[in-house]
C-alpha cells in the first residue's frame, strides 16, 4: 500500500511534520518495501489555501492513505471527496509512523482537527 506521510525532511528517519498544508515534504511510502520518494510541498509558502493546494497535489501522487498530525477543514474535504483516509501521527519519525500505521495504532481522522 502506498501512503503519504508529512515530513520535515526527505527520508524515513525524518520527523513527521504535524502540519499538513505547511509541511515541508510529502513522503510517498510503500508500506511493504519501505521505498520512499520525497516530494516538496510547493504549497507550503502560499499565503492562503495551502491546505487545499497541498491536498490536490498529494492526491495526484496516488496514495491510498495520508498520515499527518493536523488537517484543516478544506484539505479534509478534498481528501474525503477523493475517498482517501487520513490517519493521525504528530510525533516520531516517518518510519515510526509507518510502523504504527501497519500495526493499526493510528487514529482515523473523522473530522478536521485545526
Amino acid at each position: 500500500m502506498k501512503v503519504v506521510v508529512t515530513a520535515q525532511g526527505t527520508t524515513l528517519d525524518s520527523p513527521v511534520d504535524p502540519r499538513f498544508g505547511r509541511a515541508a515534504t510529502f513522503l510517498l511510502v510503500d508500506t511493504e518495501t519501505l521505498e520512499a520518494v520525497a516530494h516538496e510541498n510547493t504549497a507550503a509558502g502560499e499565503p492562503q489555501g495551502a491546505g487545499t493546494q497541498a491536498a490536490r497535489a498529494v492526491i495526484m501522487l496516488g496514495p491510498q492513505a495520508v498520515i499527518t498530525g493536523h488537517v484543516g477543514p478544506r484539505a479534509f474535504a478534498v481528501f474525503q471527496a477523493a475517498g482517501i483516509p487520513i490517519f493521525l501521527a504528530e510525533r516520531g519519525t516517518v518510519r515510526e509512523a509507518i510502523a504504527a500505521f501497519k500495526a493499526g495504532q493510528l487514529a482515523l481522522a473523522d473530522h478536521p482537527n485545526v
